[in-house]
């Protein structure tokens, strides 16, 4: 919370509105009091007295209201209203007397001629007595109002620094907690992948030797890729689909030659960011369930189109048996739609249905949008 003194304080800008407006309030009247209208024409004289008395009332006004100002941040919240209202009260009384004995003071020594007499001492206080002192109590409560709507103007802006500043450590915690489960997402999916593959090689091992050198070589490849602890949340499409080539060379290997998977990618969608990694489940998905429980040889067919210019779809169909009722989403799936929700929120999905002759087609919808969007974006909000 901003401290008391800091709040108060006027700035230089501030003073000079002050000074300007006091000493703008005094030049009016002196030309008031130059211009004399009597019934014909314009009768000008030369009352240096008043005019001098105008511009010492309004410096004292200058020097009050920043006093007056003061006041109104010490008393606007550590007392309660009614004493508040009844000290504010008091002390304007007390600052129109002393105004109103300062001008008169300099009225009597600029003005009007000394005229010594008895009791003439007493005759101010005379005065303040029949209350002659009211227009400068009335000015007073004036610059007292005026000195409460700066704290509230003053006290608001310093709230609304406060919630903008609050809203963007709000903003950046939720990035780096968005960020961390992207991470833990991502860690969980790596060790589901390793094992799997790792399962796979060792089906191998008597049987392909040189096959399962070939695998290895492009399993440490693929974990080089998806441990990097550095590695973006998105990549583009075609950054995408060379790191899945990698994972196919390992699944053929695999299937020794019972395996063919087609790609049919619009070119349109190759600068696309899509999630990292996003494609390796889904495929992963396909072989696991579909292909490698297909009739005859296992087919996967990956295509990647645009849906109106808007939306990209990625499609991966195999030739298995389709969904099985009452099936559960394992960790691929799951992994990807959180991770498709943490990035997109609503503006992304993933589907898994059975597909007309058989089989299933697993297609994920995203928001097409690529590397220089996001740098035309990052411009535009500098």
């Amino acid at each position: 919370q901003q401290p008391d003194h800091t709040r108060w304080s006027l700035k230089p800008r501030e003073i000079f509105l002050i000074v300007l407006f006091w000493t703008s309030l005094a030049a009016l009247s002196s030309v008031n009091r130059l211009l004399d209208r009597p019934e014909q024409g314009f009768r000008v004289f030369s009352p240096a007295g008043p005019i001098a008395t105008s511009f010492i009332e309004s410096t004292i006004w200058a020097a009050m209201t920043i006093v007056i100002f003061w006041l109104s941040n010490r008393f606007s919240r550590q007392w309660r209203w009614i004493a508040r209202i009844t000290l504010l009260l008091l002390i304007g009384i007390v600052i129109a007397v002393g105004v109103y004995l300062a001008v008169d003071f300099a009225r009597d020594l600029l003005v009007t001629a000394p005229r010594p007499r008895r009791g003439a001492t007493l005759s101010p206080w005379r005065e303040v007595a029949r209350f002659r002192f009211l227009n400068q109590f009335l000015i007073s409560l004036a610059v007292l109002a005026a000195g409460f709507a700066r704290e509230y103007f003053v006290r608001d802006q310093q709230r609304a620094r406060e919630a903008i500043e609050l809203a963007r450590q709000t903003a950046a915690l939720q990035a780096q907690l968005a960020d961390a489960r992207l991470d833990a997402l991502r860690m969980q999916l790596n060790p589901h992948f390793l094992f799997n593959t790792l399962h796979a090689v060792s089906a191998l091992v008597e049987r392909d030797p040189g096959g399962v050198r070939r695998m290895i070589a492009r399993l440490s490849e693929l974990l080089r890729h998806t441990m990097d602890s550095d590695a973006p949340n998105e990549v583009s499409l075609r950054d995408e689909l060379s790191i899945l080539r990698r994972y196919i060379e390992i699944m053929e290997i695999r299937f020794q030659g019972r395996l063919t998977v087609t790609t049919q990618i619009d070119d349109a969608t190759l600068d696309a960011l899509v999630p990292n990694l996003v494609l390796q489940p889904i495929v992963e998905n396909a072989l696991e369930h579909g292909a490698a429980r297909a009739s005859s040889d296992g087919r996967i067919d990956i295509t990647a189109r645009l849906d109106e210019g808007e939306r990209l779809v990625l499609t991966v169909r195999d030739n298995g048996p389709g969904v099985e009722r009452n099936a559960g989403a394992g960790v691929g799936l799951a992994n990807t739609r959180a991770r498709l929700e943490q990035l997109y929120g609503d503006e992304a999905s993933l589907s898994l249905t059975s597909a007309t002759g058989g089989g299933a087609i697993s297609e994920i919808v995203l928001p097409f949008h690529t590397a220089s969007d996001l740098r035309t974006e990052f411009r535009y909000d500098d």
